[in-house]
């Protein structure tokens, strides 16, 4: 699938950039993970609604694993592997399931031994791996999970590939992502700040791609029976300094961002992007901070073409075309 106007604009995915936010955030991540949280819940109300019993599950971009003991609750029989850039998010996790395993070693000492090590051999495993460029054989887990990470990468287009290939056939793909409404009022803020302070205007967040632009890439993707839906959500400060704290916790945005010549007054900038947000506090006194979150799943599709190129007929679709009159 060739890229769209709006991603060509995107800077180039910089994973050595990203996994340095991250790991930079890690200690402080607690504090806003609040949301994530949030998402992660609405997501498995949606999982509900779906028949599925994998084997492997695999979550992509899991961070500090809040999202592993869930998944391991839901599946109880599957092998459940997270994987995250970051190696201080994936430090945090091991800690987390650390201290979840000597909370279970009082039970597990009255199982038989073989069953212990089974069920030990199923928890949550975790590998330090680019999400668009994952360590796993083709077709490796029946369900992929990614909760609030496809924003990062530059080229969603070029992620949904990967998360297909190691899906197995008929494989289920859960996600949430961002949407363009998000931090509407951060971007307000700082167009109105370089306005009144004469600068060019640059990015300070995201590109957030549409829903409508990732349901065509999971198709392009090899992915069928796309669902995608959205909701918008508002999270409320009392003060812009909260506000852009919880912004940066959050990882902020991931590249470098500079005015031209470096003319720009830093504390200038700051003031008046301060400025511009109270200028948008509502009647009851606090700051709108929007997101727009995308939910999406789709199931891998059977293969049409072998990897040479050849056409493959299932035996259930003999038959099925037109019928003609002889």
């Amino acid at each position: 699938m060739s890229p769209t106007s709006s991603e060509t604009s995107r800077p180039a995915y910089d994973s050595r950039r990203l996994r340095a936010i991250f790991d930079d955030r890690a200690a402080a991540f607690d504090e806003v993970a609040f949301l994530p949280r949030e998402i992660a819940g609405r997501m498995r109300e949606r999982l509900d609604y779906i028949k599925v019993a994998p084997l492997r599950v695999l979550d992509a971009a899991c961070g500090m694993g809040a999202d592993l003991p869930g998944l391991r609750e839901r599946f109880a029989e599957a092998s459940v592997t997270g994987v995250d850039l970051s190696s201080a998010m994936l430090a945090r996790a091991h800690a987390a399931e650390a201290a979840d395993g000597d909370a279970g070693a009082g039970w597990r000492r009255f199982l038989p031994a073989t069953l212990a090590k089974a069920l030990g051999a199923r928890g949550p495993q975790l590998a330090q791996a680019d999400f668009s460029e994952l360590p796993f054989a083709s077709g490796a887990f029946e369900l992929l999970w990614s909760n609030l990470a496809l924003h990062w990468h530059a080229r969603p287009d070029l992620v949904f590939p990967e998360w297909q290939r190691v899906l197995k056939v008929n494989g289920l793909l859960m996600f949430s992502t961002f949407g363009p409404d998000t931090l509407r009022e951060l971007r307000a803020a700082y167009r109105e700040a370089e306005r009144t302070l004469g600068l060019a205007p640059v990015p300070h967040t995201i590109d957030f791609v549409d829903m409508h632009d990732l349901g065509d890439m999971l198709v392009e993707s090899g992915f069928e029976i796309p669902v995608m839906d959205q909701e918008v959500l508002t999270i409320t400060y009392k003060s812009p300094e909260s506000l852009l704290a919880d912004v940066t916790r959050w990882g902020a945005y991931p590249f470098v961002r500079v005015y031209a010549a470096g003319r720009a007054d830093p504390q200038a900038v700051c003031g008046a992007v301060h400025q511009a947000l109270e200028a948008l506090r509502r009647d009851d006194g606090t700051i709108p901070l929007t997101f727009e979150v995308i939910y999406g799943h789709a199931w891998k599709a059977v293969p049409r073409t072998t990897a040479e190129g050849h056409g493959i007929v299932r035996l259930e679709d003999v038959g099925r075309g037109p019928k003609r009159k002889l």
